[in-house]
């Protein structure tokens, strides 16, 4: 009679203990989905506001990483949207909108985590917000919907900011920032002499195109402005001036 006690406890404790493995299995399983779900290891590093000019161009920086690694031989498709309408992608197969076809592109390899979007021609419907999708092929996907992207759109160019210097040389500069790097503004001097134009980062949403020209002023150059146009992608226009003052 002991004996079959014993025996039966022995069943017991051994079936509580696989409703216990099977329990922590699920827990388990359920841990890794929420996991999954969640989208706690997926990142997205995009600006979320970026000033833009009418008519020209903008590109808009765009860097995510996801959870681990993905091996695929397939072409990853990425898909920057606004809504339910793609207004970028790397995918020949779909088709963007008459709104958007032909100036709009991804400009990063998705591969290396770069989603860079180039947009050009901006017009002042093109606001947003945007946000992006990424497929990885035989891996996953995600949607970076709460990393939205706005552009604040204004019509009128700033002026350029211009300085000058007199010793036995007139040196002046005329700077001006933008947010079209492929396509920067074109600076031009109301003077000739020699002309220097370099353009730069500024941070990571805007760049800066300096112009700088040296000549001898006569005596006939003083008392007159010397003038500095600024014409940006999309041939909107301004200008800044200084007087020679001798």
């Amino acid at each position: 009679m002991l004996k079959k006690l014993q025996g039966e406890w022995i069943i017991t404790l051994k079936i509580k203990k696989m409703y216990l493995k099977l329990w922590l299995s699920i827990l388990m399983v359920c841990g890794m989905a929420e996991s999954i779900g969640s989208g706690k290891d997926w990142h997205i590093s995009v600006p979320s506001k970026i000033p833009v000019l009418q008519g020209s161009c903008v590109v808009i920086p765009c860097k995510y990483v996801y959870p681990k690694k993905a091996k695929t031989l397939m072409t990853w498709r990425g898909y920057w949207k606004r809504g339910n309408t793609v207004v970028a992608t790397n995918f020949p197969n779909v088709k963007l909108t008459d709104e958007f076809n032909h100036r709009s592109r991804i400009k990063g390899f998705l591969e290396s985590g770069n989603c860079t979007w180039q947009l050009n021609h901006v017009r002042k419907t093109d606001t947003g917000p945007f946000y992006f999708k990424i497929e990885i092929p035989q891996y996953k996907s995600f949607t970076f919907s709460n990393n939205k992207v706005t552009l604040d759109i204004y019509r009128v160019p700033e002026p350029p900011i211009m300085s000058v210097a007199v010793l036995n040389e007139l040196t002046a500069t005329c700077k001006v920032t933008h947010a079209c790097p492929s396509s920067p503004p074109k600076l031009f001097w109301s003077h000739t002499g020699m002309i220097e134009t370099k353009s730069k980062k500024k941070n990571e949403l805007l760049w800066t195109t300096m112009s700088t020209i040296t000549f001898t002023p006569q005596e006939a150059d003083f008392n007159k402005p010397l003038n500095c146009t600024v014409r940006f992608h999309g041939r909107k226009t301004t200008h800044s001036s200084v007087l020679l003052i001798k």
